[in-house]
């Protein structure tokens, strides 16, 4: 039903750890003007929609005393 698998030599894990590659990556390409101004104005656009959903919320957030009728038990009237 079940097999016994071989056990596996880690040795190659270790050499691994040793090995290092003289072959160096290229550099990274600088972002052009166009990719920065794209990355700006989506950062622009997720900070407002941020802030514009805290202008809208916040009147639903707000404990509003007046508008609200103050409840009274009927036991408290003397009735």
């Amino acid at each position: 039903m079940f097999r016994r698998r071989e056990p596996v030599p880690f040795a190659f894990v270790a050499e691994a750890d040793r090995f290092r590659s003289n072959v160096t990556p290229p550099p990274r390409a600088r972002a052009s003007l166009g990719e920065l101004a794209g990355r700006t104005l989506l950062g622009l656009t997720i900070v407002a929609a941020l802030v514009g959903s805290l202008v809208v919320g916040m009147p639903a957030l707000e404990l509003d005393q007046a508008s609200t009728p103050a409840q009274q038990s009927q036991a408290s009237d003397g009735r």
